[in-house]
């Protein structure tokens, strides 16, 4: 049995409850997964390393917030030793002075250039249609926060948002990855930033992507 993790809370903005209990949890459910979940971040100070895959959408309320350093190492410890993470849009908003954390995670979130909240139209392409994660995605609409980050060019991408310049002109034409992949020892990682909605979520390529992500990330098992 795949044993997950599933850390979520903080910042009521990206509806985290809600979010576990109709669209979560649902597809762990059908994975097959045993989900402890928790919304207490002093969790991460346990050892992690029975966990298979550890699911986060924790949201920040202050940029100052982090985690300590004990809850990075045992994280990082964690996926080293093989155990997957698993995660989205807010995530890479999270524990912002915890550099360590968003070099695990493949990136971190720097703007949406249109506004907090505001459902603005965009597209998502997938660019690698070979990969297991995205079997059976098709390219999809978004309308809601196209984020903006600061990317790991080491990561493995998935998908790609491309910016119009309609609020900053100097970012027109440019892309910037949506969904990618990551090793972090014997650990895999897989990151989608699309989410800040439950609409978003429910998108049937959205889950698709993300239902495939978490099934990716898992610990191998012989």
């Amino acid at each position: 049995m795949t044993r997950v993790l599933y850390l979520y809370g903080g910042w009521p903005g990206h509806k985290p409850y809600q979010v576990a209990e109709e669209w979560a949890l649902p597809i762990f459910k059908d994975l097959g997964f045993e989900v402890d979940e928790t919304n207490d971040i002093f969790t991460l100070d346990a050892d992690l390393t029975g966990y298979d895959l550890i699911a986060l959408n924790w949201n920040n309320a202050l940029l100052s917030e982090g985690l300590t350093a004990a809850q990075e190492t045992s994280l990082l410890t964690a996926v080293e030793a093989g155990t997957g993470i698993a995660a989205w849009h807010g995530a890479a908003a999270a524990f912002r002075t915890s550099l360590k954390y968003h070099w695990l995670l493949g990136g971190s979130f720097l703007e949406h250039p249109a506004g907090e909240g505001v459902k603005y139209p965009y597209r998502v392409t997938i660019t690698d249609t070979g990969h297991p994660i995205t079997a059976g995605v098709n390219d999809f609409g978004v309308a809601s926060e196209q984020y903006y980050m600061s990317v790991d060019p080491n990561n493995h991408v998935l998908a790609e948002s491309t910016f119009t310049g309609e609020h900053l002109p100097w970012l027109e034409g440019r892309t910037i990855p949506q969904a990618w992949t990551r090793t972090w020892g014997q650990g895999r990682v897989f990151y989608s930033a699309v989410g800040h909605d439950l609409d978003d979520l429910k998108n049937p390529d959205v889950t698709r992507l993300c239902a495939q992500g978490f099934a990716w990330a898992a610990r191998r098992r012989p």
